[in-house]
């Protein structure tokens, strides 16, 4: 049974949102599995990396806060472990080799405390590897929706942003402080596609749900309407939106000590 309360829909996530997985290729490749390894999958969503890491031959456990994506993911992968869990309250102690996170961080408005949990969770000279939306990640499609909160006279719109979206020198200065040696930190843009010509509307529906909280329908709908008006010029390229995306790619190993 899905949870109600859950903003997260599984099933729209993996039909109009499987980009999220397939771009997370490359942090797979970083992560460099190893057949054996225990591996912790933090914010595995419907659990396609997590599957991927298990053919691989690591032994894996995915969690995720949302009940609806880890309902979703026990019914598409019953072999693998998945557990609901907060990224700020891990019960685990030195239990894993690596801890793997994509498209998850930022997310987190709670990073230090976070961090802290993915080192207890490692084990000494275990690694974490993650890749998440880094400085001024869709900064066109935010600045788009808090100029038609104004318009609308919605006056709490930068209190409805839900993400974080850190810089290098920010997140790399918290994982060092939680006693994280850095060696690896990468910026980058990737402008991604979102598809069909109700992309950007289908984007905000997914992932910005607490953005229209509180609305009725119709105030939504004028938001959503004037946000695509505003960016069809500069994002809306051969029949579909391109998302301004910025991620962050970080690797963390935890002392052998």
């Amino acid at each position: 049974m899905k949870s109600s309360n859950d903003q997260w829909n599984s099933k729209l996530y993996d039909q109009s949102h499987a980009f999220v997985s397939k771009l997370g290729q490359g942090i797979v490749e970083l992560l460099a599995p190893k057949a054996g390894e225990r591996i912790l999958d933090l914010g595995c969503g419907t659990g396609d990396l997590a599957n991927q890491l298990t053919d691989l031959g690591a032994q894996v456990v995915g969690i995720d806060q949302s009940e609806n994506m880890i309902q979703e993911a026990k019914e598409k992968y019953p072999h693998i472990t998945f557990h609901v869990e907060d990224a700020t309250a891990l019960p685990y102690r030195n239990e894993f080799d690596a801890v793997f996170s994509n498209a998850t961080l930022h997310w987190i408005k709670s990073p230090k405390q976070a961090l802290t949990c993915i080192y207890d969770a490692l084990k000494p000279g275990g690694r974490f590897v993650a890749e998440f939306g880094g400085e001024n990640n869709v900064e066109w499609i935010i600045n788009a929706v808090l100029d038609q909160f104004k318009k609308q006279g919605i006056e709490d719109g930068d209190k409805r942003i839900p993400w974080y979206f850190p810089s290098i020198g920010e997140y790399t200065s918290l994982m060092e402080e939680v006693g994280f040696r850095v060696t690896f930190a990468q910026h980058f843009d990737r402008p991604t596609p979102l598809e069909g010509s109700h992309g950007l509307k289908n984007w905000l529906e997914m992932f910005g749900s607490s953005l229209f909280k509180g609305l009725t329908e119709s105030q939504k709908a004028q938001l959503i309407s004037g946000v695509e008006d505003s960016l069809r010029e500069v994002m809306f390229r051969n029949g579909q939106w391109l998302a301004d995306y910025k991620r962050i790619r970080v690797v963390g190993m935890k002392g052998s000590k």
